[in-house]
Order: C-alpha cells, then sequence, then structure tokens
C-alpha cells in the first residue's frame, strides 16, 4: 500500500467506480477529472503523481487538447483504451510519443494500480532529479545513496571548511573534477574563481607556460603578455587533474609556488603573489611513483594534506541504477523517440558489469542508447552489455579468483589505497599485496619491477 497518499488525475466522462474504489483502498488520492483541459491545472500541482486518461471516452474534437496535455505534464500518464481502438493511427500516435504505458479495457483493477505504481515512481524520480540539477551547491550534481558517496559528502563538507590543500584520488571516470567543485562551491573561495587543469593533457614544453603565463617576448610567438592558470585562480581554487602526470620540472616549479606563494612568468624577473587554495587529484598510484622517483615526495606532502577518495562504480550498487536514469533523464531529448526507462535485462547487465571506464563511461553508454534503442525500453543489448542470463558459468578456480579480487579491492577502498594498511588488514606483506593486484588487473603490470625476488614473497 502507498502510505504518502499520491495524487492520482483520472480523465474520464464516464468513471470506473470499482477502480477508483480500489485505488483509494490502496492509498491513492483519486482526482477524477471530466475534461482534459482542466487536468493540466491539477496535474501541476503534483508533479510526483500519475495520470490515468480513458481515451475511450474522449471526443474526436479534444483530440489536440488531449495532446497537449500530455505532452505539457511533468506527470506520467497512462492510457486507457477500448478494445479495438489501437487500431487507430492517432491512438497509437499519441501513446507511442506522450504516454508511459497503456491498458486495454477491461481489465483487473490490481493489474492498473500496478502500471500506475510505477509510473508514478519514475515520476517521482524524474523530479528528484530536476530539483537536483536546480540545485547550486556542488554535490548537487554528485549523485549518489550508498555508504561510499555518503562518507564521500561528508568529507566534502568537512573539507570545505579548511582551506588546506586537498588531494583526490580515484579512478578515471570516478567523477574527480565534480568533487573538486562541490568543496569550492562550499568553501569561502565560492565567489572567486575556480580554474582547472588537466596535467596529463598539456604537452610538457607548454605545461610551464599554462601555469604560470609568460610574458612577451619571452619566446618566439609570444606577442603579447599571458596570465596563466595558477594567477587567473587568484583568490579562488585551482584544480589540478591527473597530477600524477605532471614533469618533474614542472614539479619543482610548482613545490616552490607553493612554499613561497608567488610566481613568476616566464620570461618574466617580477616575483607575484598569488593566493589560491589547490586542490590535485590523479588515478596514478603516487605512492608507487615517488617509490619510481617519477613524482617528488615533497611535492605529494605538499599537495596531500587532506586526502579524499572517490569510490569506483562497480563498488556503488544502487547508484548504478539511479545514475543510469538520472543520465535518461538529462539526455532523452537525444532520441525522437519517448524512452520509458530500463528493461529487466538492462537492470541486471547494469549490475554484472564492473564499469572500468565508471561513471564517465555509464555516461556514454546511456546516452548511445537513447540514441539506438528500437523499443521504449532500455535492454542490455541497447547499453552494448552482455544479459547477465547470457554470462557464461565459472569454474570453482574461477569463483575463488573472483572472490579473492573482490576482498582485495574492497580492503583497498576501505584504506584509501594505502598498500600497508590493505596488506595488514588482509593478513599478506605489502609484496604479496603487490603481487595479487598485478595478477587480478589492480594495479598496472609496470608494478613488477618494485617487488622483492620471488622467493622473499610470503603467502
Amino acid at each position: 500500500m502507498l502510505s504518502s497518499s499520491p495524487l492520482l488525475v483520472y480523465v474520464t466522462t464516464v468513471p470506473d467506480a470499482a477502480l477508483i474504489a480500489h485505488l483509494r483502498a490502496a492509498g491513492w488520492a483519486v482526482e477524477v477529472v471530466a475534461q482534459p483541459n482542466r487536468a493540466g491545472a491539477v496535474a501541476k500541482q503534483w508533479p510526483k503523481s500519475a495520470g490515468l486518461i480513458d481515451l475511450g471516452s474522449v471526443d474526436a474534437g479534444d483530440w489536440r487538447v488531449v495532446e497537449t496535455l500530455l505532452q505539457t505534464s511533468r506527470i506520467n500518464w497512462v492510457a486507457a483504451v477500448k478494445a479495438g481502438q489501437m487500431t487507430d493511427e492517432s491512438v497509437r500516435r499519441l501513446i507511442g510519443l506522450y504516454c508511459f504505458d497503456y491498458v486495454t479495457l477491461p481489465t483487473e483493477p490490481a493489474r492498473i494500480a500496478a502500471i500506475l505504481g510505477h509510473a508514478r515512481g519514475m515520476s517521482a524520480l524524474n523530479d528528484e532529479m530536476q530539483r537536483a540539477e536546480g540545485g547550486t551547491t556542488g554535490d548537487a550534481h554528485m549523485i549518489g545513496d550508498c555508504e561510499a558517496m555518503q562518507r564521500l559528502f561528508r568529507m566534502v563538507r568537512k573539507v570545505a571548511a579548511t582551506d588546506a590543500p586537498v588531494f583526490i584520488a580515484g579512478e578515471s571516470g570516478t567523477g574527480k573534477e565534480l568533487t573538486a567543485q562541490a568543496i569550492h562551491e562550499r568553501s569561502p573561495r565560492r565567489k572567486a574563481p575556480f580554474v582547472a587543469i588537466n596535467c596529463g593533457a598539456i604537452p610538457p614544453h607548454l605545461l610551464q607556460s599554462e601555469l604560470f603565463g609568460y610574458e612577451r617576448g619571452a619566446f618566439t610567438g609570444a606577442h603579447q603578455r599571458k596570465i596563466g592558470r595558477v594567477e587567473a585562480a587568484d583568490g579562488g581554487t585551482l584544480f589540478l587533474d591527473e597530477i600524477g602526470d605532471l614533469p618533474l620540472e614542472s614539479q619543482a616549479s610548482l613545490l616552490r609556488f607553493l612554499q613561497e606563494g608567488k610566481i613568476e612568468r616566464l620570461g618574466g624577473h617580477e616575483s607575484i603573489a598569488v593566493d589560491v587554495r589547490v586542490i590535485s587529484a590523479t588515478h596514478v598510484d603516487l605512492e608507487g611513483a615517488m617509490d619510481d622517483a617519477r613524482f617528488r615526495a615533497d611535492l605529494f606532502h605538499r599537495l596531500c594534506v587532506l586526502r579524499v577518495d572517490e569510490p569506483p562504480l562497480r563498488a556503488r550498487g544502487k547508484d548504478i541504477e539511479l545514475l543510469a536514469h538520472h543520465m535518461l533523464h538529462k539526455y532523452k531529448s537525444d532520441s525522437a523517440r519517448k524512452i520509458r526507462g530500463f528493461a529487466a535485462s538492462g537492470i541486471e547487465a547494469m549490475h554484472e558489469y564492473t564499469w572500468p571506464g565508471n561513471v564517465r563511461e555509464l555516461i556514454n553508454r546511456v546516452r548511445r542508447a537513447i540514441v539506438m534503442a528500437e523499443g521504449k525500453l532500455i535492454g542490455a543489448e541497447d547499453l552494448g552489455l552482455q544479459p547477465a542470463s547470457a554470462q557464461p558459468g565459472m569454474t570453482l578456480v574461477e569463483a575463488r579468483e573472483a572472490a579473492e579480487k573482490k576482498v582485495i579491492e574492497t580492503a583497498l577502498l576501505r584504506h584509501g589505497d594505502r598498500i600497508n594498511e590493505a596488506a595488514a588488514e588482509l593478513g599478506v606483506s605489502r609484496s604479496t599485496l603487490y603481487r595479487l593486484m598485478v595478477r587480478y588487473g589492480l594495479r598496472d603490470a609496470n608494478g613488477e619491477s618494485e617487488l622483492p625476488h620471488a622467493d622473499d614473497l610470503s603467502a
């Protein structure tokens, strides 16, 4: 039974008393409207409701009014049609373009109630997504109900109140820039600029000038002074994405700025004071990079005063479905066909998939499915995923390996990818954990270079 007494807008000239009684007993507040042109005003007041429109009782002269109602209402409509009415092209067009579902009368009230419940649930979800998109704070765009995301939200609120440097760790595609923006928008610097630079996307020989700017005549082609990203963020927040790809030369210059709070433009001799809050992020294992002398330890300790760990999508459970519905709502206008939601096969396949590209991959797959789907429900094939029922079985060895990988991954997530702490929890040595991470694809294979001899490894 629905406890919140959701409203049902029932548009009909001949109300079905038995159906109304059943719906009210199930918790619905039923508003009967005889004329379609009056239903819009009622629906507008109840955006989380649903609508049942009896097309069999609509006069032919009211079809344009009905189309306007179905097209403009924020609620989901279920059409009730008479036997044989679906042969009418205009009826099929109305339902196909604007209705969530339809039923052929007569049918059981319980079946109608079940379809209306689904329609109302999707309407409520869409309304939540619209309110989230209209929010002004950063984590309004960070969708998630799982415990890992709730921890992330709490961490964002805590670190935003300080001015200390923040380091965001996480896999590619998890939304590290969104987290950085959320921190900035909740900080005292929110009215000042938020300037982002992807350190891995700019050629090394141009990175110095991009970060710190240059004076006219500093090099061939420098016809006028250019302000660098650091200086452009003065008073606000500088976000250094993929900091692990920063060349050593630029690492030294960045460290000098963090220590002194001053920069020098390329070709200039003047020290310029700049006040910025630095947030950095990377998918690279910086502890391993420091061991390999690819990243300066002194710079790491300057950047990583506060650490935030971004959870991968595969560890977020039901959030996968929530995010998929959010993306469907956001991009559904990409297709002329009205997509109602996801088929059971699509939901199951999304939960079975490991999402190596994380949220970025989910967005791309949903957007493609919206355009390519043949039906009104997005299935596994539309997403380019293998249906759960079609996935091959596992041998006992494969099942053990999958379980071992999951335990290791969970431990790493719990300890923020801190290898020593995860190894201690798992009861293995650091080198053994490295070996297992490489084996299961949780660390790049070049990590083998820092492992001790195999004879020294403990199981």
